[in-house]
């Protein structure tokens, strides 16, 4: 039995830790650093979220998880000028597999820092080289060009944890977990989603555009490895808000609208404007970006908030923010199991969202249909529940 020994679980008191592989050996080897309980658990399940997705759309993608849950996914779209700016990215040289970074890890910068980052093909200099200066606790990737693998040895001060994962590796059919000393047992879930969930549609409006198609089913992989329940707003090959683990949709919705949100007035033209005092890290200026979006700060908020800045930040600009965020449109939404009520469809017709792929089947469906077909929505009913905990 393959084993590996972890300095403890998921808290430094529980020790010992381990993890192994009852059937055969571990199907990754850890190349840099030491990864821990926390770490291994994001890194195997983002690895199956790029792994769908570079199966199921033939093109690079990535994932930037953090405690179970990705912050972003996306697959290789080519950047505007507006984004590789709102990413910090625009005096780089991209590869295809750092452009899905990139839209993994700008979806929502604040909760990717301090990310794991899962990558679905062999690590280039130029993916090593965005990654490198970004904060993040480690990597996952099917391999490593030699001078990708030493720029990355560098991070954490040669600690950074580095793992390679047998692409070719498929887990047992059956899969266990423990609770409180109790052995659960299930399938696994091999539900591969691709164009076949997309086939009942069922608003009036039917058609969905080849780059719709990509963002639907970049919103239900996204799901199928998010913590329940949870909602994407998905656009561009990119999910760009995700609501995860709440007790209700609606929460869920509104949550993922609102990074939408956030991450569509990063592009306005004020904030792509701000000009930060000489010296100001990226973390800082993100945080400031971030908090001038907020507008409401306290006194501290506002002194810490003005250090960051070469000059006074002007006024939001010449379009105002509701006005601004009536441009964003076409984007798509996921859901992991059933819109239960129209309050969620109606929450996301406020954020620009066209497109719903959902499970289907609740007692409502009849009224949620009809609600979607009042904003002239296409939705999927895919008849699949996509829950995971």
């Amino acid at each position: 039995m393959a084993e590996l020994a972890l300095k403890y679980g998921c808290n430094p008191h529980q020790t010992p830790a381990r993890i192994y592989n009852r059937h055969g050996p571990l199907p990754f080897s850890v190349l840099n650093g030491t990864p821990g309980y926390i770490n291994l658990l994001d890194a195997l399940n983002s690895w199956q979220l790029v792994k769908e997705l570079r199966e199921t759309l033939d093109t690079p993608a990535a994932a930037s998880f953090k405690h179970l849950s990705p912050a972003g996914a996306a697959v290789a779209v080519p950047l505007s000028d507006e984004l590789k700016k709102a990413y910090f990215v625009e005096n780089l040289d991209l590869s295809p597999l750092a452009v899905a970074y990139a839209r993994a890890r700008g979806a929502d910068r604040l909760s990717s820092y301090g990310d794991w980052a899962a990558l679905s093909d062999t690590v280039d200099v130029a993916t090593a080289a965005l990654l490198r200066r970004e904060v993040s606790d480690g990597v996952i990737a099917p391999g490593y060009h030699p001078e990708a693998l030493d720029i990355l040895k560098q991070k954490k001060r040669g600690a950074y944890p580095i793992l390679q994962i047998n692409p070719d590796y498929k887990p047992v059919e059956t899969e266990r977990r423990e609770v409180f000393g109790l052995t659960f047992e299930q399938q696994y879930n091999d539900l591969i989603a691709g164009p076949k969930l997309l086939e009942n549609v069922v608003t009036r409006r039917k058609e969905i555009p080849p780059g719709k198609v990509r963002d639907m089913l970049v919103a239900t992989i996204t799901l199928k490895f998010t913590q329940s329940n949870s909602i994407c707003f998905a656009l561009q090959g990119q999910a760009i808000g995700v609501g995860a683990g709440q007790q209700n949709r609606l929460a869920c919705t509104d949550i993922a609208a609102s990074k939408a949100e956030t991450w569509f007035l990063r592009q306005h033209p004020a904030v792509l404007d701000l000009e930060f005092r000489k010296g100001a890290r990226r973390p800082e200026k993100i945080n400031a970006i971030e908090l001038y979006l907020k507008g409401d700060m306290t006194p501290e908020e506002q002194s810490a908030w003005r250090d960051s800045f070469r000059k006074a930040p002007p006024p939001f600009g010449d379009t105002p923010r509701r006005e601004w965020l009536q441009r964003l449109g076409g984007v798509t939404l996921g859901s992991d199991a059933y819109i239960p009520f129209r309050d969620n469809i109606d929450r996301a017709a406020r954020t620009g969202v066209e497109y719903v792929i959902q499970t289907g089947g609740s007692v409502q469906d009849d009224s949620v249909t009809a609600a979607a077909d009042e904003y002239g929505m296409v939705m999927v009913n895919t008849g699949f529940r996509l829950f995971h905990h």
